[in-house]
Order: structure tokens, then sequence, then C-alpha cells
């Protein structure tokens, strides 16, 4: 007990002082999994969800995600419910996944373009129902982007630039209102330059030079066959050996919160399609990031989201979970290597860890 208490003071101190947040996994241990590029490996505690990675010009490794607001303790009660989110954004960098530099809450609703737009509505609404959601980071000649999803005060998207590289006020609104209202919006730069934002399940528009504005008017995109969205949420975009692959989070079971939290993907040869059929990525890893490593090994992010604390691994491949929200991961940042191999015509990408890599008997698609 005496352990657990610890562990969670020292989460609560991370998120509200700054320090540098320590590895739950031994560092000897993160090493071995790192290179070994073969195993998940949980490489930070605290209270995150849809937790976003992205290597910056600089070398770090930045993650930001749906955190909770720096005056909630985080006790034992609140481990593994499921919040409610502030409306801060926190982040932190890294060059290895073990030590954790903490860059604080550089950026909160306060910052965004509806808090000036339509200031009245967060009058009306009390802060501690302000919320923030799924932030991302990216990075646009030269300036760190911060873009993400809020249902409340007002329900719309975020788009936001800082001065340089390091996220820090003060942060610009470069798209004002005509951002809208976009779930899970998410960035993509295309071998042209263009950058699209993507949102939903799935829409898609490029935008103008400046990001003052869209270029175009939204399409749709998505599978084919039998399964028309990748995902409901959480859907990005990258491009690997020439193919344009879409990736989205939906439960294994098709109904919310019953069941694994799973990644799918659908590839193309233009980012507007047509895409293939959808594709089981990897089970627990819904609203992940697949990213690449300096090695160039690519890995998913992956987070604690179930209505009950983690499932054992043993066992995990055959076991039905149709009966609510579970998962093997624990709260915190957990790394899972993918298997990204390029073929003739198509990409294959899955887990590599046995816990991760095949549907459970609770996936209503059959891959």
């Amino acid at each position: 007990m005496k352990t657990v208490i610890l562990s969670c003071l020292l989460a609560w101190a991370v998120l509200s002082f700054g320090a540098d947040a320590s590895s739950i996994s031994p560092p000897k241990e993160v090493k071995a999994a790192l290179a070994a590029h073969d195993r998940a490996i949980h490489v930070k505690d605290g209270w995150i969800r849809d937790p976003y990675m992205i290597k910056g010009p600089d070398g770090y490794f930045y993650l930001t995600g749906t955190t909770l607001l720096s005056t909630t303790k985080e006790t034992p009660e609140v481990k593994y419910s499921s919040g409610p989110p502030g409306h801060e954004l926190h982040a932190w960098k890294t060059k290895d996944f073990i030590h954790w530099k903490s860059l604080g809450t550089p950026y909160s609703l306060k910052d965004g373009i509806w808090f000036s737009a339509k200031p009245e509505r967060f009058k009306e609404v009390s802060e501690s129902n302000w919320r923030l959601w799924a932030p991302e980071f990216h990075f646009i000649n030269g300036k760190c982007a911060v873009i993400h999803t809020s249902p409340g005060p007002v329900n719309g998207a975020n788009l936001s630039l800082a001065r340089g590289l390091e996220p820090r006020r003060p942060w610009l609104n470069p798209m004002g209102a005509q951002v809208g209202q976009r779930h899970d919006p998410s960035l993509f730069q295309n071998d042209d330059g263009t950058w699209w934002m993507i949102w939903a399940g799935t829409s898609i528009a490029p935008l103008k030079s400046d990001l003052s504005d869209f270029a175009a008017e939204p399409i749709d995109i998505g599978p084919s066959g039998e399964i028309k969205q990748v995902g409901y949420e959480g859907c990005l975009m990258r491009k690997i050996a020439g193919k344009y692959i879409l990736f989205g989070t939906a439960w294994s079971t098709g109904k919310g919160r019953k069941g694994s939290y799973n990644l799918y993907y659908a590839t193309a040869d233009k980012i507007t399609g047509p895409y293939g059929e959808r594709r089981f990525a990897g089970r627990f890893l819904g609203h992940g990031t697949p990213f690449q490593d300096n090695a160039g090994r690519w890995w998913c992010t992956a987070f604690f989201n179930a209505n009950v604390p983690p499932l054992s691994r043993d066992g995990i491949q055959s076991r039905d979970l149709s009966q609510t929200a579970q998962t093997v991961n624990e709260q915190g940042l957990t790394l899972v290597p993918l298997e990204v191999k390029p073929g003739a015509n198509d990409i294959l990408i899955r887990a590599i860890d046995p816990a991760y890599m095949n549907p459970g008997p609770d996936e209503l698609q059959k891959f």
C-alpha cells in the first residue's frame, strides 16, 4: 500500500510542480525493450489519455495528450477513473523514453480562438467543466502547432501556433473561427508541402499555405468493403513506402465502451483514396500514435482506457472482452512495437507483442 501511495504522490508531484518524471519501468528494462523491439514497455506513469508522440526538429520526442487539471490529486480512486479531464495541455519531452522533462502546461483553452471569440460561453460555464481533448503537437515552418478538440464550453476545435519551436505562450490562432467544430482533428503534410486537416471518421481537407482557412471543401474518405469507416475517432495519416495510411480507432464490438479499444488502418495510393479494406493494426492500441524511433523502427503509444483495472496478459489472446471496456494497459504511457512491412502492392502493419498482435474473440470484423 505504501508503494502505491508513493507512486500516486510522485505522479501528482510531476503534474503539479513540473519535476522530471521517472519511467515506471526500470531504466535497464526500458533500454532492453527499446533495443529488442519485440515487446510492450510501460515508460511513463501519470493519468493520460490519447497520448500523442512526435519527434521535433531538435531531436526530442514530444508527448502530450488528454490530461487532468494540475489541481486534481491523482489518488488511487482517480487513477483508473475517466477523469474528468481538464482544460490544460500538459507536455513532456524526452530523448531516451527514460528521462522525461516536464514542460508544464504551456497551453489551455484560454489560448485558443473560442475564449476570445465567444467569451460569454466561458463566463456561463464553470471552469471546472471546460474540456480540452486529444491535443497533438506538429511542427510547421519551425513553429510548434497545437491542434485539439473540445466539447465545451464551446463545441469546437483549435489550431494554434507558437512563435517558435518550443510549445510556449503566446499562441496565435491563424484559422480563427474558421477552424470550426472538428472532432479529434489531426494534421498531415503531403509531399508537395500542403498541410491537410483530418477529423472525425473521416473527413479531410487541405489548408491554405498561411493556415488561415481551408483551401478546398472537405471530402469524406474511408475503407472499401463492409466496414466503411476506419474508426469513429482518433483518425490520423501517415505515408509509408509511397502508400497513404489512414489510421482510426474503434471498440472491438462496434459498441461504445464494450470490448477492447483498437487501432485499425486502410491504405491508398492517393490521399483522397480510394482506400482498401479496413485492416487490424493492434488490440488495445486505440487512439495511439504510430511513430518512428531514432533507428527508424515503428512504435505505437498506448494508454489505459477501460471501465475496470488493467487485466493480466495471461491468456488475453483468447479472452472475450465484450462485457465492458477492458485493457492490459497500465495507467500512463506504454510503447508497443509495430511491424511495418511494405509489400509489392500494400503494407502490413501489426503489433509485434503477442498481447496486442491479434484481434480477440469479441472483434466485430473478421480479419
